[in-house]
C-alpha cells in the first residue's frame, strides 16, 4: 500500500507536481485526503480511464 500522506506532504511541498491515482486506490486515497489539515487546497481533476490527478493549490479553493 502507498503512503498517502507522504505523497500528499510532498505535493504540498512542491518536491512533486502532481499526483496520480487510480481507480482501484481512489477509496484508500480518499481516507487520507478528507483527513488531512490543507484537504481544500488539492484539486483533483478526473481524466478518461478514471485515473484522478492532483495539484495543490495555494489558496484553498471554495
Amino acid at each position: 500500500m502507498a503512503d498517502y500522506t507522504q505523497q500528499l506532504a510532498q505535493l504540498e511541498a512542491g518536491e512533486i507536481a502532481s499526483l496520480t491515482i487510480t481507480k482501484a486506490d481512489f477509496l484508500a486515497f480518499r481516507e487520507v485526503l478528507i483527513a488531512h489539515p490543507k484537504f481544500k487546497h488539492f484539486r483533483g481533476e478526473a481524466h478518461q480511464g478514471a485515473t484522478i490527478v492532483y495539484t495543490y493549490l495555494q489558496e484553498a479553493r471554495a
